[in-house]
C-alpha cells in the first residue's frame, strides 16, 4: 500500500500520512505556528493541540468528523476533568475511540494528542 505524506516539520516526521483510507496524525503539542508553547493551563493547551490536529487533518483533506481514534498523553492525571471538557467541545457527536494516559512528556507541556482518521481516498 503506497503512503502519502503531508506537511513538513522541523523534526523528522510528517504531520499527516495517508495509508489507504486511513490518515495518521503525528502527536500534536500546544505550540503555535511561530513555535512558541501556549502558556496557561490544560484547557488552553488542549485548545491549541486540537487546533493543531485540525490543521494537520486539513493537510490530508480530512476534518475532525473523520477522526476514529485518538491517543492522549496528559502530564498530570489530575487535569483529566478539565481536559475532558475542552476535548468534548471538539467532538460533540459520535466522538472517536480514545486512550488517555498520564506520561512524562518531551517538552514542558501538559498534553499531546495523536489521531487516526478514516476517509476513503
Amino acid at each position: 500500500m503506497p503512503k502519502e505524506c503531508f506537511g513538513s516539520s522541523h523534526v523528522p516526521l510528517s504531520p499527516a500520512v495517508r495509508a489507504g483510507d486511513f490518515v495518521f496524525i503525528s502527536g500534536q503539542v500546544p505550540v503555535r505556528g511561530d513555535g512558541s508553547i501556549v502558556s496557561g493551563g490544560i484547557a488552553e493547551q488542549t485548545e491549541q493541540v486540537l487546533a493543531n490536529v485540525k490543521s494537520a487533518l486539513e493537510l490530508a483533506g480530512c476534518t475532525m468528523d473523520d477522526v476514529v481514534k485518538t491517543t492522549v498523553w496528559l502530564e498530570d492525571a489530575r487535569d483529566f476533568g478539565t481536559f475532558n471538557e475542552a476535548y468534548g467541545k471538539h467532538f460533540p457527536q459520535n466522538p472517536p475511540a480514545r486512550t488517555t494516559v498520564e506520561s512524562r512528556l518531551m517538552l514542558d507541556i501538559k498534553i499531546e494528542v495523536e489521531a487516526v482518521a478514516y476517509k476513503p481516498a
